[in-house]
């Protein structure tokens, strides 16, 4: 879960690729052509000197601001996204792709051609399945699903577009119940480096719909849109539960022990930050069921950490506590669309085992170091964990949770300073879509044993490796 305002969920843009130049017996790519790629276009290309530049160029996080594309396309079908890996190819134009913009290393813009598929965010529903466009945010397709009653399960942040969040996995609110989002993917359609437009499922191009439930976005092509499962959407019960910072080690020591091994209607996140407000200790979370039910279960991890300084809880439509936990349920569903972007720095570890007493201390420690930052432990186990790890591309079945050092600004000191205090108890594991430019071994760290697979799937799908991103298959 992503760390806006307490709240949001990891999610990723697909991230950023680059193209070599093709040619014949040596020759060199002819210049790109940009005046050419945008008559082929239904949808706009936006270049330098454009009206609407400046804003077209810019992620979610303002940190990403200097960089300076050679181009946005903003594609209104797979045939538009076609044209652009087909320029990309043909010239020699490095190519982004971005859907909701929240790379956190930045990788949803580049240098070149950033084929923006934030345009193609249609949400239907039929027959218990929504067929969802690579660019739909989050919000939206909460509160589309929720005119038919059902969702999918998902992240938090309002902004997230689904394809990135999809293809690295999804980890969410209610995924101890439901799944990560890429457990509920029935099929995906995929531009691939030749062009082509790919239907994959479990019988069709079976490989490639493997790749696309946790391989990472910006690896094997252009996802265009997903099929997914969806679920009756019940009402949700809210909760937030504040503690004072001398109880920081007990309810890490409790919750880690508690947290993960809930009922899977349980989920939860317990938080660790420092801000102008001083330290915090908190634990927050959803639960798919009623308040008189949720407090007998929050009941012994209350026991363990002492009664909390603050507790409040709240049973809402399943579109309100999504809004909730977004950090907007004040907000209408189009103020939700246009949060305010944030300057952050982030890195991950996945937890498969508890920390020990000088593990806690540590982690304590490093949040009462000056700054403002938080630490993010998010529970896994339930649904998550009755799915094998080679089912997938995401391999971290048996994590017990997720942990995210989340930074406030663009000073990765912190980070890294406590990301290797914590390496030693937490190993070298971490998630995708919490995408970590400083790690070295970020092949094991984010796909373990199911990187060779990718490969795989990588050299039948992309021989040539048109799409590159500096932590790319």
């Amino acid at each position: 879960m992503d760390r806006r305002d307490f709240l949001h969920v990891a999610a990723l843009a697909p991230l950023a690729a680059t193209a070599r130049p093709t040619g014949t017996s040596g020759l060199s790519a002819p210049p790109p052509n940009w005046a050419r790629l945008r008559r082929q276009l239904k949808g706009t290309l936006v270049l330098p000197g454009d009206a609407g530049y400046d804003t077209a160029r810019r992620l979610y996080n303002p940190a990403y601001d200097r960089i300076r594309p050679g181009g946005v396309a903003y594609c209104a079908n797979a045939a538009d996204v076609s044209a652009c890996v087909t320029f990309a190819r043909t010239s020699g134009v490095p190519v982004t792709t971005r859907s909701g913009g929240h790379s956190y290393a930045g990788w949803s813009t580049g240098t070149g051609l950033v084929i923006d598929v934030s345009r193609m965010s249609s949400v239907a529903y039929a027959g218990g399945r929504a067929t969802i466009g690579a660019g739909a945010k989050l919000i939206d397709v909460y509160d589309r699903l929720a005119r038919h009653g059902v969702s999918i399960p998902a992240g938090s942040c309002p902004t997230v577009g689904v394809g990135g969040l999809t293809l690295g996995g999804g980890i969410g609110v209610v995924s101890r119940k439901y799944g990560l989002t890429c457990d509920n993917l029935q099929s995906v359609r995929v531009v691939t480096a030749d062009g082509r437009t790919l239907d994959c499922d479990a019988s069709r191009n079976a490989g490639l719909y493997w790749a696309c439930r946790g391989g990472g976005g910006g690896n094997f092509g252009v996802a265009v849109s997903f099929t997914f499962r969806t679920f009756a959407a019940r009402d949700v019960t809210v909760f937030f539960l504040h503690w004072p910072w001398a109880k920081a080690g007990a309810a890490v020591k409790a919750w880690q022990s508690w947290g993960p091994s809930a009922p899977d209607e349980l989920w939860s996140s317990l938080h660790l930050g420092r801000s102008g407000g001083g330290l915090d200790v908190a634990v927050v979370g959803t639960y798919v069921g009623g308040k008189r039910a949720l407090d007998r279960l929050l009941a012994p991890l209350v026991a363990k950490i002492g009664q909390p300084s603050s507790r409040s809880a709240r049973t809402v439509p399943y579109l309100d506590g999504m809004k909730i936990m977004g950090g907007c349920a004040a907000m209408s569903i189009d103020e939700c669309r246009r949060m305010p972007r944030e300057a952050f720095a982030a890195k991950s570890h996945m937890a498969y085992r508890k920390l020990p007493a000088d593990g806690v201390r540590a982690l304590a420690n490093g949040v009462e170091r000056g700054g403002r930052h938080s630490v993010l432990l998010d529970a896994m186990g339930g649904a998550i964990g009755r799915v094998g790890p080679a089912d997938t591309a995401f391999p971290h079945r048996a994590a017990l949770y997720s942990v995210q050092y989340y930074a406030e600004g663009t000073d990765r000191r912190w980070l890294r300073g406590l990301h290797s205090d914590m390496s030693p108890f937490f190993g070298d594991h971490a998630y995708v879509n919490y995408i970590d430019p400083d790690l070295s071994n970020w092949r094991n760290a984010y796909y373990g044993p199911n990187a060779a697979r990718l490969a795989e799937v990588k050299s039948t799908y992309d021989p040539g490796r048109l799409f590159r991103l500096p932590q790319g298959i």
